[in-house]
């Protein structure tokens, strides 16, 4: 989950009053050529969606936004990225009514006909498997993501617990297992850390599953907001072309979230802007990378 910010383009690691810019607790960026990478059967879609070439000593490739420009005679493209939050010890609140899922949300989505990338964790999988089934069925939306336990990858994020460096790759792994579980399609080979938090040493011990880390270059500030308008100011005043927002999808935690969507997808369609899956800016990032 990640705490509510104004005007942030990156992430930070602490709990102050704001967040510190995303170098502070992210690794070496990856480079922008783009390449079908080679990965496991359980991560990649039968279609093989674009994912980022490997980064420096093969790390894990991080991919923030896609092109700026596609040229005078297309259209702005922005990706809404939600991210559906459920930590390894949470199934008690829920047990007890707490929802972390948000189907007002994904209506008003498929209501409004915008595309959307979904990061689900794992534990939310197991809690909402009948939702992740029809958000991973749906052509609207593609899953990705979110690891299993909602852990940290670092030390410091958030006050998420962390978790031990040789169960990173287990837990992605686990998590894709659960999709397919649940009856989730071709989920993509797109990894979100939680929290946002990564290091050059999670990057290492996730290179071998041939995921893409997707970041974001817009903080919409929709966790644990209560006012819907303050989520619109930072994302209208925040979005660029190409941009990658996060948001989230648990309603227990981000409870103005439809709200804001409905009030940013006409403003930003009124400035010109097509709505987009996380893998078509990919996509074009590779298309115009020389």
């Amino acid at each position: 989950m990640i705490r509510p910010v104004r005007r942030i383009t990156a992430l930070g690691a602490a709990l102050g009053a704001a967040l510190a810019a995303l170098t502070a607790c992210g690794g070496p960026q990856a480079s922008t050529r783009l390449v079908n990478a080679s990965a496991s059967p359980s991560v990649v879609s039968s279609s093989r969606p674009p994912t980022l070439a490997p980064g420096p000593a093969g790390l894990t490739p991080v991919f923030e936004h896609g092109p700026r420009s596609l040229g005078h005679k297309e259209p702005p493209t922005v990706a809404l990225t939600f991210d559906a939050d459920m930590t390894a010890e949470q199934g008690a609140r829920a047990a007890a009514g707490e929802r972390f899922d948000n189907p007002e949300l994904i209506a008003a989505l498929r209501q409004l006909k915008v595309p959307a990338t979904v990061f689900m964790t794992g534990r939310w999988v197991e809690e909402y498997p009948i939702q992740a089934r029809s958000i991973g069925r749906d052509p609207l939306f593609e899953v990705a993501n979110h690891s299993y336990s909602h852990h940290a990858f670092t030390a410091n994020c958030h006050g998420l617990p962390t978790m031990a460096p040789e169960g990173m790759r287990a837990d992605l792994e686990r998590a894709y297992r659960v999709f397919h579980e649940a009856g989730v399609r071709d989920p993509m080979p797109y990894f979100r850390f939680p929290g946002g938090c990564y290091d050059s040493r999670a990057l290492r011990n996730l290179s071998a599953s041939g995921v893409t880390a997707v970041q974001w270059d817009v903080v919409s500030g929709d966790a644990f907001a209560t006012d819907a308008e303050d989520v619109v100011r930072e994302v209208l005043d925040g979005v660029r072309p190409g941009s990658v927002v996060v948001m989230h999808c648990t309603r227990s935690a981000a409870p103005v979230t439809e709200k804001a969507v409905r009030k940013i997808v006409p403003v930003l369609r009124a400035r010109g802007y097509r709505f987009v899956k996380v893998s078509d800016l990919v996509g074009a990032a590779t298309a115009t990378t020389p």
